[in-house]
C-alpha cells in the first residue's frame, strides 16, 4: 500500500502548493483582523470590548477542531477532510465579509474557525510525510514562509486594506485563495493507506465534550481575565475551576479510553515533547510581541493602523532571509545549533526593543525587529523538523494536531500575560514615579513653574498652575506606560533565553532518520 502511494506522489513538491495556500489563509486570519477591529466595532455599533469576541470565537472554534484532526482523517479520509475544511473556511470567509451585525459575524467566525482548524496540522503532516528526513529542511523552509511570515504581514495587509478599501475585503481575499487551494488539493494530494477513510471509527463523545468545555472556558479566561481583574472576579474563578476540572478529566479520558479522540502516546517521544514545549514558548513570544508592538507605536508614538503594521515588515524581511539560509544549510549543520542561534536572536531582538524610548527613530524599531525575525526563521523550521524526527509517518497527523493545539494555547497565554504586564506594570511604575512629584522635589517644582508660565499667556495664574500640574502628570503616565512596555519586551527576552538549554536534550536529526519509513 505504501509503495503504491509513493508511485502516485511522484513529485512531493507539488503537494506543497495546496498545503501552503491553505495554511497561509488560516494563519493570516489569526492576525489580519486585529487592526480592523475598531472599524468593525463601528460598523456593528458595538464597543471595542464586544468586538474582541470576533477574535475569541475564531480561536476557540479552531482550537477545538485542531486536536480532532486525526479522528476526522480516519472517519472521512484525510484528503476529503482537508478539502472539506478548505470549502468551509472559504465559504465562511465570504459570510464574514457580508455580515451586517455582531451576531452573524461571530457565527461566521465560528464556522471559519471550524474550517480552519484542520488546515495547518494536515498541511504540516503532508509535507513531513512526503519528504525524506534529509530533505525535510528545504520543505519546511517553504512551509516556514507561511507559519512565520503570515502572522507578521497580517497586520500590514489588514491595515492597508482597511485604510484604502474597507474591512470586509480582509475576508474576501480568502475566496480566490481558497478556490485555488481546493483545485490544487484535488489534483496533487493523495492519501497513504494509514490516512485513508477507515471503517467503524468510533466517536469519543465524552472526550469531545470535555475538550470543548475546557478550551472554551480557558480561552474566555485568558481573553477576559485581565479586564475583569482576574481572580478578584467570581465568574473568572468559576470558569477557571471548570477549565482545570474539564482539562484534567479530558487528559484522563484520553489515557484510559481505547477509542480516544487523540493519541497522547506521542508525548513519550523525547524529541516531540521537548520540541513542542519550545514551540509553545516561541508562539507565546511571537503572538505576544505582535500584539503589543503595534499598540506601543499607536498609543505612545502616534502611528496609525497602517504605519504600525508596516513597522513589522523588518521582522518579516529578517524571517525571510533566515528561512532561505536555513533551507540551504539545514542538511549541512546540526539543526540544534540553528535553533539555539535563532532563540538567541529572538532574545537579543526582544531585549533591544526593551531599550526603546519616546525619542526613537525608525532604525531603533527596524533593527530589533529584523533581528527578531532572523531568530524566528532560524529557530522555527528546524525545531518543527527535530520535534517529529523520531516519529513514524502514521503518527504525523495526530502529532501535528496536538502540537498545533498546544501552540494555540501558548499564543493565548502569551497575549494574556503581556496584557497583564502592561496594565499592572503601568500601575506599578506610576506608583513608583509619583513619589517624586512632591513640592520637596526641585526638578518637579521647576517643571511645574515652566509649564505654568507657558499657560499664563492664555489664562489666569490659578488655572495655569492646574494645567501645568496636569501636563506633568500626563507625562508621568506616559513614562509609566513606556516602562511597562519595556518590562514586557524584556520578559520575551528572558523567556526565549530560558528554553535554549532544552535544545541540547534533543536527538540530532541525522541520528534518527533511520526510524522514518517513506
Amino acid at each position: 500500500m505504501m509503495e503504491k502511494t509513493e508511485e502516485k506522489n511522484i513529485n512531493p513538491w507539488l503537494a506543497c502548493l495546496p498545503t501552503m495556500a491553505a495554511a497561509f489563509m488560516f494563519v493570516l486570519d489569526e492576525t489580519i483582523a486585529n487592526v480592523a477591529l475598531p472599524h468593525m466595532a463601528g460598523s456593528f455599533s458595538v464597543s471595542r470590548e464586544e468586538s474582541m469576541w470576533i477574535l475569541t470565537f475564531y480561536l476557540i472554534a479552531s482550537g477545538i477542531v485542531i486536536p480532532m484532526v486525526s479522528w476526522f482523517s480516519k472517519a472521512l479520509g484525510r484528503k476529503n477532510f482537508f478539502m472539506f475544511s478548505i470549502i468551509l473556511f472559504t465559504v465562511a470567509s465570504g459570510l464574514c465579509g457580508i455580515s451586517k451585525n455582531l451576531e452573524s459575524m461571530i457565527l461566521s467566525r465560528i464556522l471559519q474557525g471550524i474550517g480552519g482548524g484542520g488546515l495547518l496540522p494536515i498541511s504540516q503532516a503532508i509535507l513531513l510525510e512526503n519528504f525524506k528526513p534529509q530533505e525535510r529542511g528545504k520543505a519546511m523552509a517553504m512551509f516556514g514562509l507561511v507559519i512565520v511570515m503570515a502572522p507578521i504581514i497580517g497586520p500590514v495587509i489588514g491595515g492597508w486594506i482597511t485604510e484604502n478599501w474597507s474591512w470586509p475585503f480582509i475576508y474576501f481575499i480568502n475566496i480566490p485563495i481558497g478556490i485555488v487551494a481546493l483545485l490544487l488539493a484535488k489534483i496533487f494530494i493523495y492519501d497513504p493507506s494509514y490516512a485513508q477513510k477507515q471503517q467503524n471509527v468510533k466517536a469519543d463523545g465524552i472526550g469531545f465534550f470535555l475538550l470543548s468545555v475546557w478550551l472554551l472556558t480557558l480561552q474566555v479566561v485568558l481573553d477576559k481575565g485581565n479586564n475583569a481583574d482576574w481572580f478578584n472576579a467570581p465568574w473568572i474563578c468559576w470558569l477557571s475551576a471548570i477549565s482545570i476540572l474539564t482539562g484534567s478529566l479530558f487528559l484522563i479520558s484520553q489515557i484510559i479510553n481505547k477509542e480516544a479522540l487523540v493519541d497522547l502516546s506521542v508525548f513519550k517521544d523525547k524529541n516531540f515533547l521537548i520540541g513542542t514545549l519550545v514551540q509553545v514558548v516561541m508562539q507565546a513570544v511571537l503572538l505576544g510581541s505582535l500584539a503589543i508592538l503595534p499598540q506601543f507605536l499607536q498609543s505612545l508614538m502616534g502611528y496609525d493602523a497602517f504605519k504600525s503594521g508596516l513597522s513589522m515588515m523588518p521582522r518579516g524581511l529578517g524571517a525571510l532571509c533566515a528561512i532561505i539560509i536555513c533551507g540551504s544549510v539545514s542538511n549541512l549543520v546540526d539543526n540544534r545549533l540553528l535553533v539555539m542561534l535563532g532563540l538567541g536572536c529572538i532574545a537579543a531582538g526582544s531585549w533591544l526593543l526593551g531599550e526603546l524610548n519616546l525619542q526613537i527613530s525608525v532604525v531603533n524599531i527596524g533593527f530589533p525587529n529584523f533581528l527578531f525575525g532572523v531568530g524566528l526563521g532560524l529557530a522555527m523550521i528546524p525545531i518543527i523538523t527535530l520535534s517529529v524526527a523520531t516519529l513514524k509517518n502514521e503518527q504525523m497527523t495526530n502529532a501535528s494536531g496536538l502540537q498545533n493545539l498546544l501552540k494555540n494555547i501558548g499564543g493565548a497565554f502569551g497575549t494574556s500575560i503581556v496584557a497583564t504586564l502592561l496594565s499592572r506594570g503601568a500601575q506599578k511604575h506610576q506608583f513608583m514615579l509619583i513619589e517624586h512629584l512632591t513640592d520637596a522635589a526641585q526638578p518637579y517644582v521647576e517643571r511645574i513653574q515652566a509649564m505654568s508660565s507657558i499657560f499664563m499667556n492664555t489664562t489666569d495664574p490659578h488655572t495655569a498652575l492646574y494645567m501645568g500640574q496636569h501636563t506633568v502628570y500626563q507625562l508621568l503616565r506616559q513614562q509609566a506606560n513606556l516602562a511597562a512596555f519595556i518590562d514586557a519586551f524584556r520578559f520575551f527576552a528572558v523567556a526565549s533565553a530560558i528554553v535554549i538549554p532544552l535544545i541540547l536534550l534533543l536527538d540530532n536529526l541525522k541520528t534518527s532518520k533511520n526510524k522514518e519509513e517513506l
